[in-house]
């Protein structure tokens, strides 16, 4: 038995005491907030002044100066219309085309740019460095696409020939160049850098791991923060424009405002959403000024669901016209494997790889000999990953 004596009860209530102020002290300590993090702008922005027709750049301002530069996502977006114009050029330019060319373009190195491009030449950034950045297989990407340029430089040079089954050539309907099973590599190239290039850098990488960059202090020489200049530079590689669509939301104004690649598929493909696009960038801005990270975060995953909706509505859209419609059929093939990119959506390499292996059933499957039901197959796992109706 316990010698519970008085001398032990007088012990036993110091230790509970003691315990007692230890576990009080350790409960106050633990309360005590963290100082609240503090962003580089003191000023406030307010979001409910922010439309679809408030100018990005005119909106973000220390004093009379504006923090915005977009010169570099311009930049990836110029890049990737020289590239694009050239990879198209055989048949508008009756020339042949020089797959060393397309890698070097790609990599921007041995100054591939020429004419109103060439001022691209002296910059430290390229397509390639930029391309499948959030893949854990990125040099797998990047040695598809070198594949690709090959096939594409391969059939430029037989564009006088009559593209039929068996034969790669022209096709007889339109100004575009199939291989002998009857794919348009043109396509697949650019489709593929929309997803690879143009979604994966700007949803995957700037407004996703972008997202923890410093927000305290300018970089140096500059009038912006880190998080600030990532934020600028996907609205740059996004839009050529300083308001995406010229806020406009109708379907006649979208397709007449000149965006190009992932902002026009945006609007075309994700009709429901695009018009939101817009005044996400800003809000997302403006909550960086305003040091609000769960904002600015809010209106990043806003972003980047409907720019991955927009991919999955355009491999939809263009599986439902290929039926003997090879120029379709590239443009809905370059989507599928773009998909892979829609990390939000959860689509990945194994998805898009299951969408060819349900066209392309075995090794000697052409674009000749894919069926109605095959398609179907593809569109239905498209509707039900992309929750298109």
């Amino acid at each position: 038995m316990f010698n519970f004596t008085f001398k032990n009860r007088i012990l036993l209530l110091l230790v509970v005491l003691i315990g007692f102020a230890t576990a009080c002290k350790k409960k106050d300590d633990d309360a005590a907030p963290a100082p609240a993090e503090t962003g580089y702008r003191t000023t406030k922005i307010d979001y409910t002044t922010l439309t679809s027709s408030t100018s990005y750049q005119a909106t973000f301002k220390q004093g009379n100066d504006t923090t915005v530069d977009r010169d570099q996502g311009r930049a990836r977006l110029r890049m990737f219309r020289a590239f694009a114009t050239y990879v198209g050029s055989s048949i508008s330019g009756n020339v042949d085309l020089d797959s060393t060319k397309m890698s070097n373009m790609f990599a921007n190195k041995s100054n591939p740019f020429t004419g109103g491009y060439a001022n691209l030449n002296g910059l430290d950034i390229s397509i390639k460095e930029a391309t499948a950045v959030s893949s854990a297989n990125q040099a797998e990407v990047h040695a598809f696409l070198e594949y690709a340029f090959g096939q594409m430089a391969r059939i430029s040079k037989l564009r006088t020939q009559a593209a039929v089954e068996g034969t790669a050539g022209k096709h007889s309907t339109g100004n575009y160049l199939l291989d002998e099973a009857g794919i348009e590599w043109a396509q697949i190239i650019q489709k593929t850098l929309i997803g690879a290039y143009h979604l994966d850098y700007i949803g995957n990488v700037l407004l996703n791991t972008g997202l923890n960059a410093d927000n305290k202090t300018l970089v140096a020489g500059e009038n912006y923060t880190a998080l600030e200049h990532n934020w600028d530079e996907a609205y740059g590689f996004f839009t050529f424009n300083d308001i995406y669509n010229g806020g406009v939301t109708d379907a006649l104004g979208a397709k007449n405002s000149l965006e190009a690649y992932l902002g026009s598929y945006a609007w075309e493909y994700n009709k429901a959403d695009y018009g939101k696009l817009h005044v996400a960038f800003l809000k997302g801005r403006a909550a960086i000024h305003n040091n609000d990270k769960a904002e600015m975060r809010a209106q990043a995953t806003i972003i980047r669901n409907i720019l991955e909706k927009a991919i999955g509505g355009a491999a939809y859209g263009y599986m439902n016209k290929s039926i003997n419609a090879p120029h379709a059929f590239g443009e809905g093939l370059g989507f599928i494997y773009a998909t892979r990119f829609a990390k939000l959506t959860g689509a990945d390499a194994a998805f898009s790889e299951e969408l060819s292996d349900d066209l392309f059933v075995t090794d000697e499957t052409t674009f000749y000999d894919i069926t109605a039901d095959d398609y179907t197959t593809v569109k239905g796992k498209l509707a039900t990953k992309f929750n298109l109706q």
